[in-house]
C-alpha cells in the first residue's frame, strides 16, 4: 500500500512540474498586440517627442522622405518612425537617450493627422472625388459616397496602393522595435464589380490613405440618327447592330431600318458598312458584330445621304488633369 501511494505521489509531482514548466514556456513568448493602421505614423503626420523633466531633447516635426524623424538634434542616431506606433518610437528614443541620460522618460504623440495622403476615386463613378479618411472605410461605402457607378462601368475596379503612403494593419510583437523600413512596395488589386455586388467579402477591401481607386470605363459604341434615345452604348460583351439599336430605344417613327450605316475607323481611314435591319430580322443576312468606337447611324425618311463621317461629341475625352477633384472628409 505504501509503495502504491509513493508511486502516485511521484506521478503527481511530475504533472505539477510539467504544468509549471509549460507556464514558463508560455511566458517566455511575449503576447502579440494588434495595432490599427490609423494609430501608426504616416507621411505628413506631425509628431511630438517629449522628454519629461526637460526641454533640451524635446522635438516636434514630420518624417523625412526615408521615414525617419526629421531634424533630431543631439541624438546619437536617427529614429525611424514610418508605420510605427507612438510607443515603439518612444522606446527607441528612450534607448538612444539612455546612453547620455539617466533613465529618461519619453512620451511620443501623433498630434496632427490631417496631412495624410488622400484617396482618389475616379473613373466610371457619378462624382469622382478625393477622400480624406479619419476612420475605417471599405470599397462599397466609398462607391456609394461617390454617387454610385455610371452606365459606362466596364465591370472592373483597380486599386493602386503606392509605396509607403499607408500602413496596413499589422501584428507587432511586444518589445520588438523596427530599426528601418520594411518591404512595403506598391501593389495593384483588381476587383470584379459582380463579385462586389454579390456580397463577396474579399471584393470589398478596406481602403487606405493614398489609394488610387479607378472604376474602369467600358469602351463605347455610339448610336445616332433616327432612334428613340441616341447615346453611347457600353457593354463588356460583343454587341451586334440590332442589339445596339434596341439598347438605344429602338427605331424612331421616321427611321428607315433598311438604311443603317456603320462608320468604323481602320487605321487612318474610315470604312462605311451598310446594314439592313429588315434582312437581319428575316435572317437573310448576318447581324454585324460591332467594335468599340463604331458609330451607328440610322437614316431618317426624307433625309439626305451623309457625305462625311459624323463627329460625335463626348465628355469621355475631357482633360481633367487641370481640374482638382472635390475633397470629402470621412470621419
Amino acid at each position: 500500500m505504501k509503495k502504491y501511494l509513493l508511486i502516485l505521489w511521484f506521478l503527481g509531482a511530475i504533472t505539477v512540474g510539467s504544468s509549471a514548466f509549460g507556464q514558463d514556456i508560455k511566458q517566455a513568448n511575449p503576447p502579440e498586440i494588434q495595432i490599427s493602421d490609423d494609430d501608426l505614423v504616416h507621411f505628413g503626420d506631425v509628431i511630438d517627442v517629449d522628454v519629461v523633466g526637460g526641454f533640451e531633447f524635446d522635438w516636434r516635426g514630420i518624417l523625412t522622405g526615408e521615414g525617419f524623424l526629421d531634424g533630431l538634434d543631439g541624438y546619437s542616431e536617427s529614429i525611424y518612425g514610418l508605420c510605427r506606433s507612438e510607443s515603439q518610437i518612444a522606446a527607441d528614443v528612450t534607448r538612444v537617450l539612455g546612453k547620455i541620460l539617466r533613465e529618461p522618460r519619453v512620451v511620443v504623440r501623433i498630434i496632427d493627422k490631417s496631412n495624410r495622403a488622400v484617396v482618389v476615386l475616379d473613373g466610371a463613378v457619378k462624382t469622382p472625388t478625393r477622400f480624406r479618411l479619419r476612420r475605417a472605410v471599405y470599397l462599397r461605402e466609398m462607391l456609394v459616397l461617390a454617387g454610385g457607378l455610371t452606365d459606362g462601368a466596364s465591370g472592373d475596379i483597380t486599386i493602386f496602393r503606392p509605396k509607403n503612403l499607408s500602413c496596413r494593419s499589422i501584428i507587432i510583437p511586444v518589445n520588438v522595435s523596427a530599426t528601418g523600413p520594411s518591404d512595403n512596395g506598391s501593389s495593384t488589386t483588381n476587383i470584379k464589380i459582380s463579385e462586389l455586388l454579390s456580397g463577396m467579402e474579399a471584393a470589398n477591401p478596406r481602403i487606405l490613405s493614398g489609394d488610387i481607386v479607378t472604376v474602369t470605363r467600358a469602351l463605347p459604341i455610339y448610336v445616332i440618327g433616327a432612334v428613340n434615345n441616341p447615346r453611347p452604348i457600353y457593354s463588356r460583351d460583343q454587341m451586334t447592330v440590332s442589339r445596339v439599336v434596341a439598347s438605344a430605344g429602338g427605331l424612331a417613327k421616321e427611321a428607315e431600318g433598311n438604311k443603317v450605316l456603320i462608320f468604323r475607323r481602320d487605321g487612318m481611314e474610315t470604312r462605311v458598312i451598310e446594314v439592313d435591319l429588315g434582312k437581319i430580322k428575316r435572317n437573310e443576312t448576318n447581324d454585324e458584330i460591332l467594335r468599340p468606337f463604331d458609330i451607328i447611324e440610322v437614316a431618317a425618311k426624307r433625309g439626305g445621304k451623309r457625305k462625311y463621317p459624323p463627329v460625335v461629341a463626348t465628355d469621355e475625352n475631357k482633360d481633367r488633369t487641370r481640374q482638382e477633384l472635390p475633397l470629402r472628409v470621412i470621419d
